[in-house]
Order: C-alpha cells, then sequence, then structure tokens
C-alpha cells in the first residue's frame, strides 16, 4: 500500500475526525486531504512529476504533512531538510536530492535566496507564514502557501505504487547528510504496529485500513500522539505519519526551540495518549518542568499519557524511572536508526528496573562479528548489530558505495548494519554500546562515548556531555567529556574525572574535560561530536 492511498480513504470515512493539531490550528482529515491536493494540483502545474524530488525546509506546522501528502499523491518523493543548515549545507542537501520544488518558512527565506541560483533544477519555490518571523516580503518567483492552494486545483486521484519513494536525510552527525530511501510498504509495514489493539487484523487495501481506524476509534485506541522533536527528525516525521494512517490526531508544538512547559501544557490540553521523544535531552528539560510546575502549585495533568517512547540516543534509567514514578504507565526505548527500525527495544512498567542501553532484541535482528557470525550470549565479545525484516530502506540516494557497505544479504535475508556496536548479554538482551563512527581509540582500546557520556551525566552537576576523542601522542586519542554543568555547581575537572573511577574501567575515564557554557545538540538531541571535537581541541590548544 502507499501512504496517500491510505490518507485519501481515512479522508473519505473518518472525514470529520482531526487530523493536525498546531496550537490554535486544527485540521480534519477531509481538510488534511484536501489541502494536500490543492498543493498536489501546484506542483503539478509546476512541472513535478512522478520521481521529482520535494523539499520541505520548515519548522514544525500543520503544512509539514500537508507537503508530504501532495507529494505523495503525485507519487512525487518529499524529502526532509534540517532547519538549521546555512547555506554549503542547504546547498549540498537540495543539490544532492535533485529538488524541483521547495516549501519553506518566511523565516528561511533568506538561505533560500543564497542558494536558489545554483540550483538550475528548481521549478517551485513556496513560502510559508505561519509564524511572526515568517511576516516578510515573498522571495522574487516564489509563491505564498495559502493563495497558491486558493488559485489551484485539486489533483485527480491516481493509481500509485508501495515502491514509490521518501527520502529521509540524515543528521549528518560525522559527515555529510545522506538521503536514506525508504519504499512505501516498508513505511507502511513499520507503521502497521498501530493496528496491534485490533488483534491479528493488518489492513490489505486503503479501505481495509479505514475500517480499521473506525474500530481504532470506536475502542479509544486512537488518542492524540505528539513529537517532542521537530516534524524534519527522522522519528517526529515516521511516527506522525504512523499515527495519521492508523486514523488518529497529530499534535506539533509551534515553538521553535524546545519548551516542556509547552509540551506538557499541549499533552494536558488535548489528552495526548502517547509522546515520542529523543533521549535524554528531552527527557531532562520534561522531567524539570514537572518539577517547577509541582513546586509553583500548578502541576501538569499527565493522566491521559499511557505512552513514552524514546529511540535514536541514549535514555538513561533515571529518567525513564522519573517518568514512571510519575503515572507515565509505559515507558519504551527503542532500538533503530535511520535505515532500518525494528532493532529492539525495552518496555519498562511500574515495579520494572528501566535499565539503560540494555534491548530485548527484534525477531530480525543479529548481532555479528566482523567476520560474521553471531555473538555467542553471555561470551563478552562485542559486535555489530544487523536489523532485518520487511523496515529496511532501500539504500542512499546516489551513493552506491556507502549502500554496499552498509545493506548486506545474509541467509538470503536483507540486513542494515548501520555500524551500532552492542554486546550480547547471558539472557540473549544486548547492551548497546554506541556507533562505531565516533568509537574513540585510546592506547589500543576503543571506547564507545556513549558508555562515558552516560556515566558523566550520572554525576548531580552535569547537565549534559558530550565525549570526543582528542589526537594525543601517548594515547592516540585522549578521551575527553565536553560537559554542561549546572549554574551553580562546585565541581571542578578532576572531580568530575573522579566520579567515573570505580563505575566504568580506568582507561574509559576521561583525561581531559572542558567546561562549556551549553552543550551543543541537533534540534532533535542527536550529539554533536564535530562541534565536541572542534571545541575541546581548541581549548586544549591541539588545534
Amino acid at each position: 500500500m502507499n501512504l496517500a492511498d491510505i490518507w485519501e480513504a481515512l479522508a473519505d470515512r473518518i472525514g470529520d475526525h482531526t487530523a493536525q493539531i498546531h496550537g490554535e490550528r486544527q485540521t480534519t482529515f477531509r481538510e488534511f486531504e484536501a489541502r494536500a491536493a490543492k498543493l498536489a494540483g501546484a506542483l503539478a502545474a509546476a512541472g513535478v512529476k512522478p520521481g521529482s524530488k520535494v523539499a520541505m525546509f520548515l519548522y514544525n506546522a500543520n503544512e509539514y504533512l500537508e507537503t508530504a501528502f501532495a507529494a505523495l499523491k503525485l507519487r512525487a518523493v518529499p524529502v526532509n531538510v534540517n532547519y538549521r543548515y546555512l547555506e554549503d549545507e542547504l546547498h549540498y542537501l537540495l543539490e544532492n536530492s535533485d529538488a524541483e520544488a521547495v516549501v519553506y518558512h518566511g523565516a528561511l527565506a533568506g538561505r533560500i535566496e543564497t542558494v536558489r541560483e545554483r540550483l538550475p533544477n528548481l521549478k517551485l519555490l513556496v513560502q510559508v507564514t505561519t509564524h511572526d518571523d515568517d511576516r516578510r516580503d515573498v522571495l522574487a518567483g516564489a509563491r505564498e502557501y495559502e493563495a497558491l492552494l486558493a488559485e489551484s486545483e485539486a489533483a485527480a486521484r491516481i493509481g500509485r505504487s508501495g515502491d514509490d519513494h521518501l527520502f529521509l536525510y540524515t543528521g549528518g552527525t560525522t559527515g555529510m547528510p545522506k538521503g536514506v530511501m525508504w519504499r512505501q510498504s516498508a513505511l507502511v509495514n513499520q507503521f502497521s504496529a498501530g493496528y496491534q489493539p485490533l488483534g491479528d487484523v493488518q489492513p490489505q487495501t486503503p479501505a481495509d485500513a479505514a475500517e480499521a481506524a473506525v474500530k481504532l476509534h470506536e475502542m479509544g485506541a486512537s488518542g492524540p500522539s505528539l513529537a517532542a522533536a521537530p516534524l524534519m527528525h527522522g522519528m517526529a516525521w515516521f511516527t506522525s505519519m504512523g499515527k495519521l494512517m492508523t486514523g488518529g490526531s497529530v499534535v506539533s508544538l509551534t515553538e521553535r526551540s524546545f519548551d516542556a512547559h509547552e509540551l506538557w501544557t499541549a499533552v494536558a490540553r488535548h489528552k495526548v495518549t502517547s509522546c515520542t521523544i529523543v533521549g535524554d535531552a528531552f527527557a531532562r528539560p520534561m522531567v524539570e518542568a514537572l518539577d517547577e510546575a509541582k513546586r509553583a502549585g500548578q502541576p501538569y495533568d499527565l493522566s491521559s499519557l499511557a505512552v513514552l517512547i524514546s529511540a535514536g540516543v541514549m535514555f538513561t534509567a533515571p529518567f525513564k524511572q522519573a517518568f514512571l514514578d510519575r503515572g507515565v504507565a509505559m515507558v519504551i526505548d527503542g532500538l533503530g536508526s535511520s535505515e532500518a527500525t525494528g532493532g529492539g527495544f525495552m518496555v519498562a512498567t511500574a515495579g520494572m528496573d528501566p535499565t539503560t542501553a540494555r534491548f530485548q532484541l527484534g525477531p530480525h535482528t543479529k548481532v555479528l562479528t566482523e567476520d560474521g557470525r553471531e555473538v555467542t550470549p553471555g561470551s563478552g565479545e562485542i559486535g555489530v548489530l544487523a536489523v532485518g525484516g520487511p523496515a529496511v530502506a532501500d539504500g542512499y540516494y546516489k551513493d552506491a558505495a556507502k549502500s554496499e557497505a552498509t545493506f548486506h544479504v545474509i541467509g538470503g535475508e536483507r540486513y542494515s548494519i548501520a555500524g551500532d556496536y552492542a554486546r550480547v548479554e547471558e539472557d540473549g538482551t544486548v547492551t548497546l554500546l554506541g556507533r562505531g563512527s565516533v568509537c574513540i581509540n585510546t592506547a589500543g582500546e576503543k571506547v564507545f562515548p556513549e558508555e562515558v557520556e552516560e556515566t558523566m551525566k550520572l554525576h548531580p552537576d552535569v547537565v549534559d556531555c558530550t565525549v570526543v576523542g582528542v589526537p594525543d601522542e601517548k594515547w592516540g586519542q585522549a578521551i575527553t567529556a565536553v560537559v554542561e554543568l549546572r549554574p551553580d555547581a562546585q565541581a571542578d575537572p578532576a572531580d568530575l574525572i573522579g566520579a567515573t573511577r570505580g563505575r566504568i574501567a580506568a582507561y574509559k575515564s576521561p583525561k581531559h574535560v572542558v567546561i562549556v557554557d551549553k552543550v551543543l545538540r541537533s534540534p532533535a538531541g542527536k550529539a554533536d561530536y564535530r562541534w565536541a571535537l572542534d571545541t575541546a581541541r581548541e581549548r586544549l590548544g591541539r588545534a
């Protein structure tokens, strides 16, 4: 099946149900489909065809998913673009993706202006105004979103394929971002987990999906979902599309930097039942906001929130426990990547031990040694995660070499091996160690930054931490922690290093600590290892 086919069927069957909520703006499934059809008509009139790429250079807004829907209606390819990208990165991504249309917020118009002349494939620029920062003149030759919809004819519904693509551009933590090619059939299979309340029912047609959505609503199993990360981040984008596929409402935040108080206000106001975050970078301010509201005598109502889900980065046990203690029924830590999902999971409920980075493997996941053997449970061997099954991407756009290095056929099944290393425990669970591309080699020993970061963040004065390997004559790479402390902190570097001793092996303890005002992360909470390494080298005189 194809998401556009399913969403059209939902608009016909449950058209009056709310699809999107963004601040005061709410749209029904009927309005979601009608607006996307108008935009699809405008894109088609500009020359966008099946296979054309439509880039979304947008902050959160209902227009984000409308644009993705419009592209899919035409069998074109939606492309996410990080709104923090400046001229060089923005030009690279739009050129690499062969973007023919760009829908962008007015606040980002200046950046579009700097690159548009170097993008000869561009056929249409559409400027969105949903925020005070967007209220500026529309770029010459561009069209304003609402005006364009008002004058455009709705695109006719057409036959589509499960082989149609969507591109998810990675965050580029250690290099330039790559476009991960996701087939619609793989996405639909991935999102079908939302049908679990119906038992073994798995819709086979768009009409089946619409009927399933009706049943989920009747069961009360289709409550609103909120993604804390920006929609341009893969997890937020995908979970939001999955919620829409099963007929549920998507709530997105309006502030352009994360505000935990806004999140909790939205949870209480809209009776959000599930929330997705990206590890401790979101969990910490969320817990702090709950504590602040309680001290002020105005606690937030979390009674509707049944499930909190995290994936993508480290989600530590103390924060999992903090949510369970505040009444969240279930906390799920997912193991996946931009290239494949369903690698594993950890589920915690009240009374359970919410361990950090410990996962049950998915049914199609293996942990393999360098010579291709499966790691023996309890052996202490370290292997790389290989995730198979139906939810694996097709490869990287215009990068055959990287595709060949990442995607492998083993025993007749296709796997994604993105470079995440893990150890298999005696009980068959895995302990995630981290991404090999940021692994530190110190005195011949391999150290995964996430393990050191997790330990450092247990210190009560540490707000955030990113660990890198700084070039060193003695050690090869010296483990260096770039640390953000609480405003009233008394800890010094020696104290911070000492606090890691006894918790991790001595060779993993930092040799240096660099204290900064703020640890930089992506809007989705991902570590910025390039920034951390540049900062550490400069401060330590190793530039």
